[in-house]
């Protein structure tokens, strides 16, 4: 799945131009029963998630597994059981201190080397200057040039994460997660930081910002998007490579909805931004975006496939890469109180992050304009 470049806050839409986990992972293992197979499942006493105070409750997206009897056809068996991970699930009483103490110091860290050798264009190295020049020498055109930096950001994302199966195997988890983040984060950088300081700098095609209510109804998809953009952000202690990284089939929560949730949220953020900026610098922008997030729902599909097999194909037939499809046609059936997949720290936090992202925007633009990139 790709990962999403956020450009700029996602309450980027002032009336006025600016100046300008825990997982269903347990050590049983099962497989998707076949025509007159019998399913043989774990105690459910035996599964972590049980143990928290709020259980969540295993459940189908058709009924209760209980109910299911073995001469059920396969298609109702692969409906019995939520075979993927229960995502944004965090208990509190499993978190150890140490780990987030390592994770402060891990983040410090990462900030410094990318702030001396690729932003600080005064006392440090100032690569990323270098970059941006670099690229924006190959056209004098700004569309071009977003459009060559998005590309480029692309081909190395999407590139480590196709080779992350055989990476992983040769240098291991936590070091093939460095390797990627290390490379993808400063390219991310680079391209953020151009789009805002060249959001206006294109042909002008309309203007739409004194249409009345239209900023607040761009400004609450931009907000909605942020729930869409960051499902591979839950667990933060594998993004750091505290905990080892792993590749998470998620089913429960905003995977409900779509399969794809970072395709849909960038759609969101794109169209958001292109209808309110309204110029070719945006539309340049949201076409190399979206471009790159509907190969990652190919390429993500595919290397979910690889990993996960069988039960991959169980969770794609319950779901769908359209928001809400399978909810309508009746492949996917919302729990009764499918809202408490929600009501988690992990939401909270994109929630708190995504309102201070909106306080902090005049700082993002104003140290964004100071790096003259």
């Amino acid at each position: 799945m790709a990962t999403s470049i956020v450009l700029s806050s996602p309450f980027f839409l002032s009336p006025h131009r600016p100046t300008t986990k825990n997982q269903f992972h347990y050590q049983t293992h099962f497989t998707i029963p076949r025509p007159n197979s019998i399913l043989i499942l774990p105690k459910l006493s035996s599964l972590p998630f049980c143990s928290f105070k709020s259980k969540f409750k295993l459940r189908t997206s058709i009924g209760d597994a209980a109910k299911k009897t073995s001469n059920d056809d396969d298609e109702a068996d692969d409906e019995a059981l939520v075979v993927g991970e229960d995502s944004a699930f965090f208990e509190l009483a499993q978190q150890k201190i140490s780990s987030w103490l390592l994770f402060s110091i891990v983040l410090g860290v990462v900030l410094f080397v990318l702030d001396y050798a690729w932003i600080d264009n005064s006392n440090g190295l100032g690569l990323g200057l270098a970059f941006v020049n670099a690229v924006s020498q190959l056209s004098d055109s700004h569309e071009v040039v977003m459009l060559i930096l998005i590309l480029i950001f692309a081909l190395v994302h999407s590139g480590l994460a196709s080779l992350r199966d055989v990476g992983e195997k040769l240098i291991g988890e936590r070091a093939f997660r460095v390797l990627f983040a290390g490379t993808s984060l400063p390219l991310a950088v680079s391209t953020v930081v151009y789009f805002i300081n060249h959001r206006y700098d294109g042909l002008q095609l309309w203007q739409l910002q004194s249409v009345p209510g239209l900023h607040q109804l761009l400004w609450l998809s931009n907000f909605i998007s942020f729930f869409f953009l960051y499902p591979s952000t839950f667990n933060l202690l594998e993004v750091a490579a505290v905990d080892k990284p792993k590749m998470h089939l998620w089913e429960t929560g905003i995977m409900r909805i779509t399969r794809h949730p970072q395709m849909v949220g960038q759609v969101m953020w794109c169209l958001a931004h292109t209808i309110w900026i309204g110029n070719s610098v945006a539309v340049a922008a949201s076409v190399g975006l979206i471009g790159h997030h509907l190969f990652g729902v190919w390429n993500g599909d595919r290397r979910l496939a690889i990993r996960y097999g069988e039960a991959f194909e169980v969770v794609k037939r319950r779901t769908s890469v359209i928001p809400f499809a399978a909810i309508l046609d009746g492949r996917q059936q919302l729990p009764k109180d499918y809202y408490k997949e929600f009501l988690r720290l992990p939401y909270l936090s994109i929630t708190a992050l995504t309102l201070g992202a909106y306080f902090a925007h005049p700082l993002m633009q104003a140290a964004s304009f100071r790096l003259h990139w």
